[in-house]
């Protein structure tokens, strides 16, 4: 019977604690965003992320190094340059 289903559809409640969860995580930590977050806040945040995340393991940085045949001081140089525009200027935003 339908009794048996794994994965009913959740409740309102479930629902309402889900968001309330979201939104917790949200205001906690900068990189996971919030309700008016757009493409392209989110994209740089994830760029963001991952360049801090490869700068910070070395071994990923000599992987980045042999791949591009540079030192591991210049790929460590141009991550940390492209950090600060890693997805070019913002797009113009509408006057509402």
């Amino acid at each position: 019977g339908s009794q048996h289903l794994p994965f009913a559809m959740a409740s309102a409640a479930d629902r309402f604690n889900i968001n309330n969860q979201l939104e917790h995580l949200q205001s906690r930590y900068v990189g996971t965003g919030h309700a008016d977050t757009n493409r392209f806040e989110w994209a740089v945040n994830i760029h963001r992320d991952s360049y801090a995340s490869y700068v910070g393991r070395p071994t990923m940085m000599q992987y980045f190094a042999v791949a591009e045949n540079e030192s591991i001081g210049r790929v460590r140089y141009n991550m940390m340059q492209k950090m600060l525009l890693p997805c070019g200027l913002p797009p113009e935003r509408e006057e509402e």
